[in-house]
């Protein structure tokens, strides 16, 4: 995988414009150049104030290796810690994205699965998990064994009483995955008034999620949402 910290930041820009910032609660990361390294952002820097200087490349004792911060800030946050356990048991996934945006979270905290009752939602059909019980602040070893262990081969995670994961083949593809996770937590939430979600058909959500999780549809939504991120950094209107 190429240097990721410039899709890494766009990433952070897109979750930001999103609403996926939840303090200290959220992070990005991808996996680095070598065994048992990834990227992440310093401790407290929030999704807006990323820049592609500001990751840092950290080691499984949470060392940084490589990276100068932000604010006077060379220090990882801790809670990274289970990403490496997804990255140990998932060889295929480069980037994590993990946040507790509004609408996941009141599902989590209520104990309810994602549906996949819309188009949009087809991407996460049958690559979903639900993780039932809360396994708490995942800053342990057997946080991220459990974390892992429910995500399994899939690439998407909601966590009861906590908020969503994302595991991409590419930084792109955990963006996709985690933007369109709280939309449709959002729609679920509003469906609710008026009867409630229902599935989609299973033949036709598979049809959906395998054209729209092609390379080439995530990364040109990815591409017109990081265009986005800037005219909202340059103060364009848009």
């Amino acid at each position: 995988m190429n240097d990721p910290r410039a899709a890494l930041t766009q990433c952070a820009w897109i979750l930001a414009d999103e609403e996926h910032e939840s303090g200290l609660a959220g992070q990005v990361t991808a996996r680095g150049p070598q065994d048992n390294s990834f990227w992440t952002l310093p401790l407290g820097l929030a999704f807006d104030e990323a820049t592609p200087d500001s990751w840092l490349l950290i080691d499984d004792q949470l060392q940084v290796l490589q990276g100068l911060g932000a604010h006077g800030i060379r220090e990882p946050n801790p809670a990274t810690r289970f990403h490496l356990w997804v990255y140990r048991s998932r060889a295929d996934v480069h980037a994590i994205v993990h946040t507790h945006p509004p609408a996941a979270s009141a599902l989590a905290a209520a104990q309810v699965p994602l549906v996949v009752g819309h188009m949009d939602a087809t991407p996460l059909f049958d690559d979903l998990a639900f993780l039932a019980e809360w396994p708490g602040l995942p800053t342990a070893d057997r946080e991220g064994e459990i974390i892992a262990g429910a995500l399994g081969t899939r690439h998407a995670l909601m966590l009861a009483h906590h908020g969503i994961l994302t595991a991409g083949r590419s930084v792109q593809e955990a963006t996709f995955l985690a933007v369109f996770m709280e939309r449709m937590a959002k729609l679920q939430i509003s469906a609710a008034a008026v009867g409630g979600v229902k599935p989609v058909d299973a033949e036709q959500a598979r049809r959906a999620r395998d054209f729209l999780r092609t390379d080439r549809i995530m990364n040109i939504t990815f591409e017109a949402w990081t265009r986005r991120a800037l005219r909202l950094r340059q103060g364009v209107n848009p």
